[in-house]
């Protein structure tokens, strides 16, 4: 079953880059920074593939993916201002969020947010969905807009650099950032247990 929604998301992604060029590449990167999972370890790579093919150069792939991630992220983190923290303060209870745990997070942000931000862009998954908590903490936009390049870029380099060098092929990058992502998700999963407890906890005691 996820192996054939790969294969779809696969023959978009190619689709869409063959059809546009760079404007393609950063219009999906777009998309995939603005909380839609639309895996960039297949967007990049292919990319890099375009780069072995003699058709863009590395570094022109890479600025097209992270300015997408820039451009993306900035929906992303107003709905996170304007829609996540309304709903949060209002339904936060059901999710065992507080005041308290968005007075922290916006403690956290304020002191930490530059480097938060850079390192969630260079984690599968978790960079999909970073704008949304940035935004809801109202980190200071200019700093959101900095740290989400400086992240994305090397991301996008990485990526397309591992895609050039395989050549024809790169697909087989998928399977290998799909056991990453896996794990990743494994740990947000155990966070969230941990989370829940914790609250648990404390109204029992």
């Amino acid at each position: 079953m996820i192996a054939r929604i790969l294969e779809t998301l696969a023959g978009f992604i190619i689709f869409v880059i063959s059809g546009m060029g760079l404007p393609g590449i950063a219009l999906l990167m777009a998309i995939e920074s603005a909380c839609i999972p639309l895996p960039s370890e297949i967007i990049m790579p292919f990319s890099g593939y375009l780069v072995f093919k003699g058709e863009h150069s590395l570094l022109a792939v890479s600025l097209a993916g992270a300015i997408g991630c820039v451009i993306g992220s900035i929906p992303a983190y107003y709905l996170g201002m304007y829609g996540g923290r309304p709903l949060i303060e209002k339904y936060g209870k059901y999710i065992l969020m507080s005041s308290h745990d968005l007075d922290l997070a916006d403690r956290w942000f304020q002191r930490y947010g530059e480097i938060i931000v850079f390192v969630a862009r260079l984690l599968p998954v978790i960079r999909t969905f970073i704008a949304f908590p940035a935004g809801v903490a109202r980190m200071n936009m200019t700093r959101f807009i900095i740290y989400t390049f400086a992240g994305s870029f090397p991301w996008c380099l990485g990526l397309a650099y591992i895609g050039m060098v395989l050549g024809e092929n790169w697909p087989t990058l998928r399977v290998y950032f799909h056991r990453f992502d896996m794990l990743i998700g494994a740990v947000l999963i155990a966070g969230a247990v941990w989370w829940v407890r914790r609250h648990l906890k404390s109204k029992t005691a």
